[in-house]
């Protein structure tokens, strides 16, 4: 069983590169490819620790990041993504709730 710093639903921040988002998936450990990590993952962070899938605020796109990159945001507001609606049924003291089956 691993130990995940963070966990679905709750808004963070990037720290890195600044962005705020929503996790919506958890990962043990790294489950990409050898080449996306070696192209975009320029930091080399541990893929034997949790990595998060996380829905960027204000865009259309989601990433896929590295628990040591990553904190809690300390913003009461929501974040804006065209996925909150399928994944969350509500926002509520500052993260989100009630995960959704979307299989």
């Amino acid at each position: 069983m691993f130990q995940a710093q963070f966990s679905i639903g709750q808004v963070i921040v990037h720290k890195k590169f600044n962005y705020r988002g929503v996790i919506f998936d958890v990962d043990a450990q790294y489950s990409g490819t050898d080449e996306w990590y070696e192209q975009v993952a320029k930091s080399r962070p541990p893929k034997d620790k949790p990595w998060y899938h996380v829905m960027v605020d204000g865009q259309l796109m989601t990433t896929y990041v590295a628990e040591q990159h990553l904190e809690l945001d300390v913003s009461p507001a929501p974040i804006t993504h065209p996925l909150t609606e399928d994944y969350f049924d509500s926002f509520e003291q500052g993260s989100y709730r009630s995960y959704r089956n979307t299989n």
